[in-house]
């Protein structure tokens, strides 16, 4: 395990990604974990959000995928990891309506090929490292479906997924928890709402919409814009994971929320008025006129909301970044950090329906 380092060592799936990239960057920043950090690197994977701890030696980069089952039994065998942390996922909405398959091969098939090998992994550790061992899988609120006006979802809420998405994560939830209940592994699951912050790839929402208007371009907003999302800061979002892997029971299942509810076209204004205040000079004030209203999406869900009162009551977690704070901090990052975005955004992708959150 973390042998005579006296540091704990995780291995981390798709930590080059946005929520994976920030995690594996506050693991290495604090300095009492090595991080063995595997990733695909496919279109949301990018080793440039992890530049700033490329030569440091608690970090492992590894190039590979979930699904490869020999590699992974390779990396536990060699590194002897006390917690995995699976955040290797494709994730956008518009992404499998177009491409389904992806979604089933990495969030259905390469969770189970991680289950299982974590599972022979684990059962080979002597009993302390064996009590001690966790399999967090982090996971979405999609998979609840859509919500009305009112009512939040809970730990407890009915599985709905209405996109190719939120059904594959449905499926790779529903695989954990057996893993749980049938082999006794001890997995933990985190359900949480929409993430926002740094090292987002833009094609999501907010990025998106701050590197098109930095541009003059459109800001398409499906529908009316009157679909409603709960916000989590990244940085929230990665202290809770923390928290969950540090504290939670086995076999848990903890929803992750900001209490930040915003329509999509309030967002929109919003980002634009921040813009308009942060960029004074901006040939393109206001932004607000670079709003364009699109077709709708295929299935696309009203409102989502999370109940964190669990996560709040049974592990003292809370977010510390109201919506405007954490937004205020995320449109200066893309200021400041517009070259990365040029570096990750992958010209092959030409799907129609690029720019509102799934």
């Amino acid at each position: 395990m973390s042998g005579d380092t006296g540091k704990k060592t995780i291995l981390v799936t798709g930590g080059a990604g946005f929520i994976g990239g920030n995690f594996v960057l506050r693991q290495i920043q604090r300095g009492d974990t090595r991080v063995v950090n595997l990733d695909a690197l496919t279109y949301a994977g990018h080793l440039a959000t992890l530049e700033s701890i490329e030569d440091n030696p608690n970090h492992h980069f590894v190039l590979g995928s979930i699904c490869d089952s020999k590699l992974i039994e390779y990396l536990l065998e060699t590194h002897q990891p006390d917690a995995i942390i699976n955040f290797a996922a494709e994730s956008h909405v518009d992404r499998s309506i177009d491409n389904p398959n992806a979604f089933i091969k990495t969030n259905v098939e390469g969770t189970f090929e991680l289950l299982n090998s974590a599972r022979e992994y684990w059962s080979h550790l002597q009993p302390d490292a064996k009590q001690n061992f966790r399999f967090l899988h982090v996971s979405t609120d999609e998979v609840y479906g859509s919500l009305g006006a009112t009512g939040y979802f809970t730990e407890q809420s009915q599985y709905r997924p209405n996109s190719p998405y939120s059904a594959s994560k449905a499926a790779a939830d529903h695989f954990v928890r057996c893993y749980f209940k049938t082999f006794g592994l001890p997995t933990l699951t985190t359900n949480c709402s929409n993430n926002y912050g740094y090292y987002q790839f833009p094609e999501k929402l907010i990025p998106l919409m701050i590197h098109r208007a930095l541009k003059g371009q459109s800001l398409p907003v499906y529908g009316k814009g009157d679909n409603v999302r709960d916000w989590l800061f990244v940085e929230d979002h990665c202290e809770a994971l923390e928290t969950v892997l540090a504290n939670g029971q086995p076999g848990e299942v903890f929803n992750v929320g900001g209490h930040n509810e915003m329509s999509n076209i309030d967002l929109v204004k919003t980002l634009c008025g921040l813009l308009d205040e942060m960029l004074p000079d901006s040939q393109y004030r206001p932004h607000q006129n670079l709003i364009e209203f699109v077709a709708d999406r295929p299935g696309h869900d009203l409102r989502y909301a999370i109940d964190a009162s669990k996560i709040e009551q049974q592990l003292g977690w809370r977010p510390k970044h109201n919506f405007s704070q954490g937004l205020r901090k995320t449109v200066q990052w893309y200021l400041d950090n517009q070259s990365w975005c040029e570096t990750v955004l992958d010209d092959d992708y030409a799907g129609e329906r690029l720019g509102v959150v799934h």
